[in-house]
């Protein structure tokens, strides 16, 4: 409820500050061992009273309404590879094996298991379910689509190769306001595409990626990474680095670098308003 809250306080004119949830759980966990309501209100005073805490931003409704449509699509299209598995597995115990694809060319090699008796009424039941699901995959592909060409953040983010409408749409909604990064590459570390560190004492060693942030940003610009060393067929400087990482480090960690390289250079494209120069 934070989000329309706090916009909804503004509208009125109240200053509202909006801090990290996680940081003020752990801040009130050290401070009281009983959680009661009244020890929270205490505590969240405390922290407004010394200024120990981490305000975060809270993004506009247009934002909110892209990561809403992204977030709906990607369960629909997670609705439709369940049925799918569903189909072929409930085929495979009859002894039929449709094979791989998705399109209508696996909907027809289904249709031939439907004189099967026992299994044609519980695939065509499936198969209808299905077919509305893809509809609605559709209609908001189509709205996504109608966003993205009157969104200016849109089209410079897509004159970068490998990178479309969905993976421009979140990213544009994510960062919301460009300038609230003072600097571009934070946006790696706030997509959690750095590496994680400890160090305490002598204790000093580097992980995987912290993977903090919006996971849903963190997997397109994944996805855009891997279009760019494995499908685009264009030669530019940001692919050559990329790909002189996959011959010494392998092809999986040149995916991450450059995944947090096209963050960095993503927020830097919105935050001049400039496209991109191969």
């Amino acid at each position: 409820m934070s989000p329309a809250i706090g916009l909804g306080l503004r509208e009125l004119g109240v200053n509202v500050v909006c801090i990290d949830a996680r940081q003020a759980h752990q801040s009130l966990k050290a401070m009281k061992a009983n959680k009661t309501d009244p020890h929270d209100a205490a505590g969240l005073a405390q922290l407004a009273r010394t200024g120990f805490y981490k305000e975060v931003h809270v993004k506009s409704p247009a934002a909110h309404r892209v990561r809403s449509m992204i977030t709906a699509r990607g369960h629909l299209v997670e609705a439709r590879v369940r049925l799918d598995n569903m189909i072929r597995g409930l085929c495979a115990t009859f002894g039929y094996r449709p094979g791989v694809g998705q399109g209508k060319a696996f909907i027809k090699r289904i249709m031939e298991a439907s004189h099967i008796p026992g299994l044609g009424e519980a695939i065509t039941s499936l198969l209808t379910v299905r077919a509305q699901l893809v509809e609605q995959i559709q209609e908001l592909d189509l709205k996504l689509r109608m966003l993205a060409a009157q969104s200016r953040a849109c089209q410079i983010l897509m004159s970068i190769p490998g990178v479309g409408i969905q993976t421009s749409a979140a990213f544009s909604a994510a960062i919301d306001e460009a300038g609230r990064f003072r600097l571009s590459r934070n946006a790696g570390a706030y997509f959690g595409l750095v590496p994680r560190r400890q160090q305490s004492g002598e204790l000093d060693w580097t992980g995987r990626i912290t993977k903090q942030g919006d996971s849903t940003v963190r997997k397109l610009v994944y996805e855009a990474a891997n279009s760019i060393l494995t499908r685009s067929r264009e030669s530019f400087a940001l692919k050559t680095w990329a790909l002189k990482i996959s011959k010494r480090r392998g092809l999986k960690k040149a995916r991450v670098a450059l995944a947090r390289r096209l963050a960095v250079i993503m927020h830097a494209m919105l935050r001049d308003g400039t496209l991109f120069e191969a």
